[in-house]
């Protein structure tokens, strides 16, 4: 009765061991007939150049980004607007100061001064939020503080 027992698990043991096989072998098939490969080999080979190519190409996207990023701090990206009355006497604020400044706080303040001859209009060129030629008036370092 025991050689039975045992022949029965043997036999059934063997019966699950052959579909997992045959499981496995439908799935290497079904995975070697969808790429047109001979094996899974070449399926392999050809992942791994495509891996390798797919890294190149990412490279050269990570180093434009790089460079597109380095470019861009030199566009303009803030502009800063302050109004201002320049003369105690005079009434309103027509006066203003104008910013167009980069990431690094560089570029050039207008300053549009209202007096009763007329408009005046001064440039100033800015590094780093300094005047580089001239100083920089009260309302003009306001506007750059306040650039968005």
């Amino acid at each position: 009765m025991i050689i039975y027992v045992g022949m029965f698990v043997v036999f059934v043991w063997l019966g699950i061991l052959t579909r997992l096989v045959l499981k496995t072998k439908a799935h290497y098939n079904n995975l070697i007939s969808r790429t047109k490969k001979h094996n899974i080999d070449e399926i392999l080979d050809e992942l791994l150049v495509i891996d390798k190519k797919t890294k190149e190409e990412l490279d050269v996207v990570k180093k434009e980004l790089l460079r597109e990023i380095k470019i861009s701090t030199l566009h303009i990206q803030k502009v800063g607007l302050i109004r201002f009355s320049p003369f105690e006497k005079t009434g309103g604020d027509k006066s203003f100061v104008v910013t167009f400044l980069n990431n690094e706080n560089s570029g050039i303040v207008i300053n549009f001064i209202h007096t009763h001859d007329g408009l005046r209009v001064y440039s100033k060129k800015v590094v780093r939020g300094k005047g580089e030629e001239f100083e920089l008036s009260e309302e003009e370092k306001k506007a750059i503080v306040n650039s968005h």
